[in-house]
């Protein structure tokens, strides 16, 4: 009697504890089930939205080249359908991979998108879409964050390869990991003048090449010193539909300043020229600056062509003398996508030029917008293929949860 007493305990217990294990497993089975879904939602809900970005202009579908907070978030091209995009919303949003500037003349911060010396992208934070007003107008605040990256496929890269004279420069095109043979390449080189002009002008070159089987091309500008003049290159290459732009410029030895040309307005299309001491607060005592400006738009066969500036396109910038002047403006003539070129004097043998896009894919900038997915325990992704003002970008939206994912024991 004592002996079957015990047994039934003993099979009591047991089945107690498997019964418990049984549950545990059953529960964490079913909150990776659970998980698994929230996953796989997050994913769809990744597709929707990038789709959702792409596919829409936004409201007002013009938000691009107007002042003031858009109501509906959205990034296509109004002039056109499917996955082409405005090249002026993308020069909106602001830019999480720059550091911001802090313009003290203006008081006022600017998104950066500045692409080595000389390639300026600088948009006044009033005028720019921040991530939290796109969380709120693509209806995710508090559900979801997103990292939004708009990056060229064809990269177009310009080298200097000579000292002294002739001046050589090579370009080096590529597609996702590999080198584009045979591709047809415009370009447009820009020689600033020497001289004791008041304010610098500079002549332009406009030729086309091509690639040879190792997806490069050696460019020789005779007469040229490519360490005492100042000069810059554009250049467009293409192949199979696809294309993109590459860039150079060089300044004269021993010039610390420079001009930065920041965005200010979209709707009046209005450009401050500001002296790069004024800017950084880290120069010297007192510098002047004398400027020329002109603007080039791209046209359909990938060539640049002058468009005057009214008023506003030559002038100078001082740094330290007391009555300084604080900055230029500069009206852009047009809201065809182009470049902003700006060269500037300070002496005979001082000179230099930088450029600015107007329009994004005028210079191929890339941009990274929104939140840090590095930090996530769990990041969908998902990319389309788009193009701004025919050239070629892959845009890739990362999105997690803010809810977190967790297996409970």
């Amino acid at each position: 009697m004592v002996s079957s007493s015990i047994d039934h305990m003993v099979a009591v217990t047991v089945f107690l504890a498997a019964t418990l294990l049984f549950i545990g497993l059953f529960n964490q089975t079913i909150q990776t089930a659970v998980i698994y879904q929230r996953h796989k939602a997050t994913a769809t809900k990744a597709s929707d939205l990038l789709d959702n970005m792409l596919l829409s202009p936004g409201i007002p579908v013009n938000w691009g080249q107007i002042n003031g907070t858009p109501t509906g978030f959205g990034l296509q091209d109004p002039e056109f359908t499917q996955y082409k995009l405005s090249p002026y919303s993308l020069m909106r949003l602001t830019s999480f991979s720059g550091t911001p500037v802090y313009y003290p003349r203006t008081g006022t911060t600017y998104s950066n998108i500045t692409m080595g010396f000389g390639n300026f992208l600088l948009v006044s934070s009033a005028q720019a879409i921040n991530y939290s007003t796109a969380r709120n107008l693509l209806g995710i605040n508090g559900k979801y964050g997103f990292q939004l990256t708009i990056s060229p496929i064809i990269t177009v890269s310009v080298t200097k390869i000579s000292s002294g004279t002739p001046l050589k420069l090579s370009i080096n095109v590529a597609g996702a990991g590999s080198s584009l043979p045979y591709a047809p390449i415009s370009y447009c080189f820009i020689l600033v003048n020497k001289g004791n002009n008041q304010y610098p002008s500079f002549t332009t070159v406009y030729d086309n090449t091509y690639t040879n089987a190792a997806g490069s091309v050696e460019l020789t500008f005779s007469g040229i010193d490519g360490e005492s003049y100042s000069y810059a290159l554009i250049a467009y290459a293409g192949i199979s539909g696809l294309k993109g732009a590459g860039y150079f410029t060089h300044s004269s030895e021993d010039l610390e300043e420079y001009v930065v040309p920041m965005v200010d307005s979209f709707e009046d299309r209005r450009v401050l020229i500001a002296h790069s001491w004024a800017v950084h607060e880290d120069g010297g005592s007192n510098s002047e600056l004398k400027y020329n400006a002109t603007f080039v738009i791209l046209a359909n066969d990938f060539t640049l062509r002058e468009v005057p500036i009214g008023v506003g396109r030559v002038g100078h910038v001082v740094y330290g003398q007391g009555t300084e002047k604080a900055w230029g403006n500069i009206t852009i003539p047009t809201y065809n996508p182009g470049i902003l070129v700006v060269t500037y004097r300070k002496s005979a043998t001082q000179y230099g030029a930088v450029m600015m896009p107007w329009g994004l894919s005028a210079m191929a900038f890339p941009v990274t917008f929104g939140g840090d997915p590095s930090q996530q325990e769990w990041v969908a992704t998902d990319m389309r293929h788009v193009t701004v003002d025919g050239i070629a970008y892959q845009a890739k939206l990362a999105l997690w949860s803010l809810e977190g994912y967790q297996v409970i024991n």
